[in-house]
């Protein structure tokens, strides 16, 4: 069972045992590094304990659970959003260049996606992350309420945009008798050219909305 208080109020390490082989820096390093390869099911501790060439059990004198090793992944990989940029002239520019640094994370780290609903998950480097984002938006006449919204709301345009990029392709409809269905007869008839940026436009349109409340 894991200790009542959060990890990050916690020693480093527990003070009973021997001098310990490892940081908990390297301990979740390794778990990362694991995630990355091949996916959140390769992290055990049986297995990040094999990667740093120690027993699981040695990886309790710093963890009490597996919880709180996934915590801390969540945390560390939330750091390589810094430096933060400066808030600019236009909030919403500035806020696009935290959306898309969130996009470029969420690339390196697909296991990320899944552990944003952890309700321990957050830590320092996430409240830091967030406080970043309300600091942006200072300038903007809208309710906090409003500003938390937004900012939620841009976390999951960027996790459905990394989700779309790892799904299958769609249907194709080749090979279908459409003539029952006119409408997407017309559609397929006269596209349009492609349209770039759906990413910014989307959160542009998204987000001026929901602000402006």
């Amino acid at each position: 069972m894991s200790d009542a208080s959060p990890i990050w109020t916690r020693p480093e390490r527990g003070s009973r045992g021997p001098q310990p082989g490892h940081s908990r820096d390297e301990i979740v390093a390794a778990a990362v590094a694991l995630a990355d390869a091949d996916g959140l099911a390769a992290v055990s501790m049986r297995a990040v304990a094999g990667a740093l060439g120690t027993g699981a059990g040695s990886l309790y004198r710093y963890l009490s659970s597996r919880d709180d090793l996934l915590d801390l992944m969540t945390d560390r990989v939330i750091g390589e959003l810094r430096p933060y940029p400066e808030p600019g002239p236009d909030p919403m520019d500035t806020l696009l260049e935290l959306a898309g640094r969130q996009l470029g994370l969420y690339r390196r780290h697909p296991w990320l996606i899944d552990l944003l609903t952890r309700p321990s998950g957050i830590g320092p480097e996430g409240l830091a992350w967030f406080d970043h984002c309300l600091r942006v938006l200072g300038p903007v006449r809208c309710s906090s309420a409003a500003k938390f919204e937004a900012l939620a709301m841009m976390t999951g345009v960027v996790t459905l945009f990394v989700r779309q990029e790892r799904a299958a392709p769609p249907p194709a409809f080749t090979g279908f008798d459409l003539t029952a269905y006119p409408h997407l007869i017309a559609a397929f008839g006269d596209p349009g050219a492609p349209r770039a940026d759906l990413f910014e436009r989307a959160l542009r349109g998204l987000l001026g909305a929901l602000l402006s409340q």
